[in-house]
């Protein structure tokens, strides 16, 4: 099984990181004065979310926000994907709305000619 890990794109990253920038500036300058307690937590949270914004943007491994597994699939004893499962899999991404009925009928017609 593989893990596949999904981390925020860097321009995604970077309006965080500013936007957590912000969010500091306004728990410094007006949430701790009027709130006391409530604001420090509020800043610390910002500062915790501007820090890990800013390590995926200046950063190459950053920090994945999502993990995806996948399954290997079943092969054959040449490492190529049997035929039946290589249909389920083409069935499973139709069903799922990952490709088109077009996309599918033509790689089904593809696996179909290399079976026979």
């Amino acid at each position: 099984m593989a893990r596949i890990r999904v981390k925020p794109s860097r321009p995604q990253a970077m309006l965080g990181m500013v936007m957590g920038i912000v969010f500091v500036g306004i728990g410094l300058f007006v949430v701790i004065p009027i709130f006391g307690p409530f604001g420090i937590v509020w800043t610390l949270m910002a500062v915790a979310l501007t820090a890990y914004f800013a390590i995926n943007v200046f950063s190459s491994r950053g920090f994945a926000h999502t993990e995806i597994e996948i399954e290997n699939g079943v092969e054959s004893q040449d490492g190529e994907m049997q035929f039946d499962e290589r249909l389920r899999r083409l069935e499973r991404l139709r069903e799922e709305q990952l490709i088109s009925a077009d996309e599918y009928q033509r790689k089904r017609d593809e696996i179909m000619g290399q079976q026979w």
